[in-house]
């Protein structure tokens, strides 16, 4: 693996690879956001670095959380990350492909960065997005089947792709309970969705969220969000 420099956070730090895809501000914002409360076990499909699960046992320390890829040299990087951390105990990642995910237990909340890329990327990257291992069919249905009965399924997404996601959920009962939108900067357009679902029907929270005020900027909500997570200004 080719590694980068490590990424700090507050309370543990993330070894980086050429070959996995980086932490970046979508994750920050899903690990930072989604609803840990009342998980006492966690799947994260796709972990890539393992920066999710890492965030979300900070958060939740009595959680057991089980992180999955496809991507051998994502598992190794996961894996030594989760080694160097102080959540080790709660933390387990496995080589796997979601698509033919089996297990006998159910999680309280399963969670997903699926890979996407923007409309005008490259040629290349087309292709990547094209090859997705991951499709959003896929992600729901079969998420459906390992949530407990109030489990929730929480996931990013771009924001073009939230009205497909929110039909498909309704095909397979899963109620919207939860979506953020966000903004990457202030009067900016919409950029991002976390969406969230479950099996239980309860009022639809919806919120929406800044990341700058001003370019390179953040805003205090951003700020508030991370203050447990980034080494700001060190």
């Amino acid at each position: 693996l080719t590694t980068m420099k490590p990424f700090r956070f507050q309370q543990f730090s993330i070894q980086q690879s050429k070959d996995v895809f980086r932490v970046g501000t979508d994750g920050v914002l899903l690990g930072a956001m989604c609803n840990v409360k009342n998980a006492k076990k966690i799947l994260e499909i796709g972990t890539g670095t393992g920066l999710i699960s890492l965030m979300l046992a900070q958060r939740n320390v009595s959680a057991k959380i089980l992180a999955i890829d496809i991507n051998e040299n994502a598992v190794k990087l996961a894996s030594e990350n989760f080694r160097n951390s102080i959540f080790n105990e709660n933390l387990k990642v496995e080589l796997k492909d979601f698509k033919n995910f089996e297990t006998n237990e159910n999680f309280d909340l399963v969670v997903c960065n699926p890979p996407f890329f923007e409309e005008n990327a490259s040629a290349k990257d087309v292709l990547a997005r094209q090859q997705v291992e991951l499709n959003f069919r896929n992600l729901v249905e079969k998420s459906t089947e390992i949530i407990t009965k109030k489990g929730i399924l929480s996931i990013i997404l771009p924001s073009e792709a939230a009205k497909d996601v929110k039909s498909l959920a309704e095909e397979f009962n899963l109620y919207l309970v939860r979506e953020i939108n966000i903004y990457g900067i202030e009067g900016g357009n919409l950029k991002r969705n976390i969406l969230e679902f479950s099996l239980a029907q309860k009022p639809l929270e919806i919120s929406d969220f800044v990341i700058e005020k001003s370019p390179r900027k953040y805003s205090d909500q951003y700020l508030n969000l991370t203050k447990n997570f980034h080494v700001f200004g060190k």
